[in-house]
């Protein structure tokens, strides 16, 4: 079933792209051909039409990848964290910059992974820290701490925070914890998250109060 249910994503996602991707092509091209020749309020749905099909392809190649946490992967070998997370930030350097933030870390270890599916959890969590500030210039830190079966990272932002009562709700896909703008729209960050953590026999779980910051913290076996 659960290879059924994985060959039907993948489907679904590959025969959806084509037509989604002639929508927004053939949108874009009347928005160039008529600029500045229809009224404002044509002019705003058309830009709302190429904005809801490029999310929706987002959507599905994210959906895509999700389904294919366990499917797609690299063999375990050692993933040095601290290499990781210097990738990593080089890819938001743009965001951090844009934003004002500032990212720091403790020593990180190294563990035993897929590096590529460690550097995206490593990715969204610190790309939320990021995005998910009210005020104050986003400042997220990274550290871990070593137990007796496993290494425990903590990613910790000084945002807006989660309602506890939502905590339950954070891990699935698609969830839209915060109702109003300017805050990002649902995705599959953190559920991707999860399923990536478990798969490499560990937990990811967040505590936070609203107004309060979030940590989210992780385990990865040793």
């Amino acid at each position: 079933m659960i290879a059924e249910l994985q060959l039907f994503a993948r489907v679904v996602a590959h025969d959806f792209q084509e037509p989604l991707r002639m929508v927004t092509s053939y949108v874009q091209l009347l928005a160039q051909r008529y600029q500045g020749r229809l009224d404002p309020d044509a002019e705003q749905w058309i830009t709302y039409a190429v904005e809801g099909s490029k999310r929706l392809q987002r959507l599905i190649l994210d959906l895509l990848a999700y389904h294919e946490v366990n499917t797609r992967t690299q063999e375990f070998a050692a993933v040095d964290c601290e290499s990781v997370l210097a990738g990593v930030l080089f890819e938001l350097r743009g965001t951090i910059a844009k934003r004002g933030a500032t990212v720091t870390h403790d020593p990180l270890p190294t563990v035993r992974g897929d590096v590529a599916q460690l550097q995206e959890v490593f990715r969204n969590l610190v790309s939320n820290g990021i995005k998910f500030q009210q005020q104050e210039p986003p400042h997220v830190h990274i550290s871990a701490t070593q137990t007796e079966n496993a290494w425990v990272f903590a990613v910790r932002d000084n945002g807006i925070g989660i309602d506890p009562h939502h905590l339950d709700r954070l891990f699935l896909v698609f969830q839209r914890l915060h109702a109003t703008e300017p805050y990002p729209k649902p995705g599959i960050g953190l559920a991707m998250c999860k399923k990536i953590v478990e798969r490499h026999g560990g937990r990811i779980w967040v505590e936070s109060e609203l107004g309060k910051g979030a940590t989210f913290f992780f385990t990865i076996p040793r």
